[in-house]
C-alpha cells in the first residue's frame, strides 16, 4: 500500500437463485480490526467527496452499479479507480488519503464500507468536490 490504497479481487457465486459476493473476512491477510459496516448510495452523475480520515482505515465494494472512486495523496498524482460487478473488488484505504465518488450506473449505485473504526464525527475532514486543494477536476468535457 505504497501510496495509501490497495485493490484485491473479490470472489463472487452465481447460480440460477442470485449472487454470494464476498468482500472481507476475518481470516484475511488485510483485514485489520471491525469498527462499523454501512451502506451508502449514490445517484448516476452525482458526486461525494472529497472525505478523508485521520485514523480509520476504509474498505470498499461496489456490489451493485458502477463508481468512480477518486484518491488522492499529498506529493502523488490523483488517481482514479472503477468499482462494480463487472470487476468487483476491495478498495483498503488508509487513513490521511482523499477520496471520493461519482456514480456512473443509470438509477442508483451501492457501496459498501467495513471501516476499522466507529463512526466519530471528529475524525474525519472534509472539502468540496471542487477545492482548489486537490488537483483533481470531476468534470468530464
Amino acid at each position: 500500500m505504497t501510496q495509501g490504497w490497495t485493490l484485491r479481487p473479490l470472489r463472487q457465486f452465481p447460480d440460477d437463485r442470485g449472487t454470494v459476493l464476498h468482500m472481507l473476512r476475518a481470516n484475511d491477510s488485510h483485514f485489520e480490526r471491525f469498527g462499523e459496516i454501512y451502506f451508502s448510495t449514490i445517484y448516476q452523475g452525482k458526486i461525494k467527496a472529497w472525505h478523508k480520515h485521520r485514523h480509520k482505515t476504509v474498505n470498499l465494494a461496489v456490489p451493485i452499479g458502477t463508481v468512480r472512486i477518486a484518491l488522492f495523496r499529498e506529493g502523488l498524482p490523483p488517481e482514479e479507480i472503477q468499482l462494480g460487478r463487472q470487476d468487483y473488488q476491495l478498495l483498503t484505504i488508509a487513513p490521511e488519503i482523499w477520496y471520493g465518488f461519482e456514480g456512473l450506473t443509470e438509477g442508483e449505485s451501492l457501496i459498501a464500507n467495513c471501516a476499522t473504526e466507529p463512526f466519530d464525527p471528529d475524525e474525519g475532514v472534509d472539502l468540496p468536490f471542487d477545492t482548489d486543494q486537490i488537483p483533481y477536476s470531476w468534470v468530464r468535457s
